[in-house]
């Protein structure tokens, strides 16, 4: 099952990096354009998620986000005190939506921050993005 060579393997390894230090740097670089609006690239995902799927339950938007439901209760918690989020108690369900705060500043954020991480492929040509986007899905197909 791994009978690759020593340098099939460094090269792997070598890929892996790469993709690693590009999505450490694309995160740090959301955080600084994100700051503007007193977000981070976390609460910009709460925010994104929320917006786009409202009404939502917090463990509905911890299964978005691939995490447990108590990973994003303090995030949560906090755009709540910034009057971004709303929660609301049905049962034992908490559901989720945003303020009108909140819904105006997902009309304001998103579409930039959507334009800034495109421009991070502007180095790329379309074909070339159309090939990346193949073989990240092939290697994601890869791994499931």
């Amino acid at each position: 099952m791994f009978s690759k060579s020593k340098h099939e393997d460094r090269l792997n390894v070598l890929i892996w990096f790469r993709l690693a230090r590009l999505y450490h740097e694309s995160i740090k670089q959301s955080n600084q354009h994100l700051s503007q609006w007193g977000l981070t690239a976390s609460q910009f995902d709460l925010l994104v998620q929320i917006g786009t799927h409202q009404p939502l339950s917090q463990q509905e938007l911890a299964e978005k986000l691939f995490v447990t439901k108590g990973n994003i209760t303090q995030a949560i918690v906090k755009l709540e005190a910034e009057g971004l989020v709303l929660r609301k108690q049905e049962w034992r369900t908490k559901i989720l939506s945003l303020t009108e705060k909140g819904k105006a500043l997902f009309d304001e954020v998103v579409p930039k921050q959507e334009e800034f991480q495109a421009s991070q492929f502007n180095g790329l040509t379309k074909i070339e993005q159309k090939e990346l986007l193949r073989l990240l899905r092939k290697v994601e197909g890869h791994n499931n």
